[in-house]
């Protein structure tokens, strides 16, 4: 009788029963009806389960763990994220549950048991009701029963594979496992996950469509405050301020925001200087939207126009961008495009000067990275896949040619500390490409105007300035 009336709360119209996260009857404005989370249906995680069954060898049994909470200070957390491979395949972003794939069995989740002074404190939490009525999984236990539930399945399969990112003393201290690691049956499951989640469906493509234009809209705007707010830490919080107004639930790293010199560091993180007049300012940003996530970069002068020495530098990186993007199309890979690039940029960084021998060490000291990675759940997405693999439609990559030249490297002193990446989004179709990041401008006429003739005239206060 009680799981009736369970049944029925979530489907009524007349109340709505909280599972820890939106569903279609509490957040009409998000999930239409048959999706498990915004965009996604349940017939589409179903699907992904028997895909990635198919992957599994017969009589093998998977494990994902969720992702845990991680602590800022002893009862502060961080902003929870979900593991990737746990939501593809349950569609859960909640904490504190197991997920279990098997041939005979389905999908089993182990769901966590919280008291009434966790629900006081953090709010409802699916349990294992919502897991059979609203994820659709076969079977359903509680977390507590995962020592006596588990164990079968682990001693009937052949192979055993794991998140080994997400692993945890929950399973991973029980003597079947323990066993099985013993005798070589445990794997990993990311190459088997990522082989299902790198090339994406209609419905995980409108999702990247949607936060790359977020992205855009959101670096576009900030472009137009930096003319009066060349701040490194007000551009940051500009963009993630447009970024979560137009729908973004986080952003998908911390932006990085490097002015002058600071853009030839890769990975900026500081954000604390201010850019100075005839600087170079050079974002990296994404957001992250319903699981699914945008990358992008625009390097560009606050004052307004390009120095004769960054126009040099930016035409050799604009025009890579876009010869490398010409090249993104089925049968193409990563790895050949990569070698396209760095044949092209150190051709042009040798023409300059800049770059004075044949070593291809002096030119990796000016740009260590690849031309692109895949995208998707993550920013680094579907690692386990090889950039030498031959690239699908459906797949998701970015094209970010780049330079970071040192303050102290050999050169001439006009291009010492000058940072430039170009950097975009590109879905591989049956005919070529579609560059989801396109509507952000990258030509430095299109800048320039932009820059000069529509950014917002009201000077920022200086809040750097003495408070006397």
């Amino acid at each position: 009788m009680c799981q009736l009336v369970l049944f029925r709360h979530f489907y009524s119209t007349d109340r709505c029963y909280d599972v820890g996260q939106p569903t279609p009857s509490t957040h009409r404005q998000l999930l239409k009806e048959g999706e498990i989370t915004p965009g996604i249906t349940c017939d589409e995680y179903i699907s992904r389960r028997k895909r990635l069954l198919e992957l599994l060898p017969e009589e093998s049994v998977a494990i994902v763990a969720a992702a845990p909470v991680k602590m800022m200070t002893d009862v502060v957390p961080y902003n929870f994220r979900q593991d990737a491979d746990y939501l593809y395949i349950t569609g859960c972003q909640q904490p504190g549950g197991i997920a279990v794939l098997g041939h005979d069995f389905g999908l089993c989740m182990f769901m966590p048991e919280p008291t009434p002074q966790d629900i006081t404190w953090q709010g409802q939490i699916a349990g294992v009701d919502a897991a059979t009525e609203f994820f659709k999984s076969d079977q359903s236990f509680p977390i507590s029963k995962l020592p006596k539930v588990l164990p079968n399945m682990i001693k009937s399969c052949s192979k055993l594979y794991h998140n080994v990112n997400t692993a945890i003393p929950t399973y991973t201290d029980l003597e079947a496992f323990q066993k099985a690691s013993y005798n070589g049956k445990v794997h990993d499951l990311s190459v088997c996950t990522h082989e299902a989640r790198w090339v994406k469906s209609p419905a995980e493509l409108n999702l990247m469509r949607e936060s790359a234009a977020i992205g855009c809209q959101a670096l576009l705007q900030t472009m137009l405050q930096s003319k009066i707010s060349p701040y490194e830490n007000i551009l940051s919080a500009k963009v993630e301020y447009e970024c979560r107004t137009r729908g973004a639930q986080r952003m998908a790293f911390n932006p990085v925001v490097g002015g002058g010199p600071n853009g030839s560091v890769i990975h900026y993180s500081r954000n604390d200087q201010k850019v100075k007049d005839g600087d170079l300012v050079l974002m990296d940003v994404g957001c992250e939207l319903h699981g699914y996530v945008s990358d992008l970069t625009r390097t560009w002068p606050p004052c307004g126009n390009f120095s004769d020495v960054h126009k040099e530098l930016y035409d050799l990186i604009v025009e890579t961008n876009k010869d490398c993007i010409e090249l993104c199309k089925p049968g193409a890979s990563i790895q050949r495009i990569h070698n396209y690039s760095v044949d092209k940029l150190f051709r042009g960084l040798k023409e300059m000067g800049i770059l004075k021998d044949n070593r291809l060490h002096s030119y990796h000291q000016l740009n260590p990275t690849s031309i692109g990675h895949y995208l998707g759940m993550d920013v680094h997405d579907c690692s386990k896949i090889g950039y030498d693999r031959i690239l699908k439609p459906g797949v998701v990559i970015t094209i970010e040619p780049g330079i970071y030249i040192p303050i102290d490297f050999n050169c001439a002193e006009r291009y010492q500390g000058i940072g430039i990446r170009i950097e975009d989004e590109v879905l591989i179709t049956e005919s070529g490409c579609e560059v989801l990041t396109g509507s952000l401008p990258k030509e430095i006429n299109h800048i320039e105007t932009l820059l000069n003739n529509h950014s917002y005239g009201m000077a920022a206060p200086n809040i750097f300035a003495s408070s006397l």
